[in-house]
């Protein structure tokens, strides 16, 4: 798995913060995401799915190795 964020399209609702602590972060000044990890161990693939269809602003891009 190999995670991508585009801030441009993060509107700091901060869900993915809440549900994958470990993936992702927020700004201090303005809460837009920051990555911590692009590439997560396995047992983290379930909440940064989640992550990712929750995301209010579709900021966030999972790409699954084929």
């Amino acid at each position: 798995m190999n995670i991508g964020v585009d801030t441009t399209r993060c509107c700091g609702a901060g869900q993915c913060v809440l549900i994958a602590p470990d993936v992702f972060d927020q700004r201090e000044e303005d809460g837009i995401v920051e990555l911590l990890d692009a590439t997560p161990g396995e047992a983290l693939h379930p909440a940064v799915r989640e992550a990712a269809a929750v995301c209010p602003g579709a900021a966030i891009t999972v790409r699954e190795p084929s």
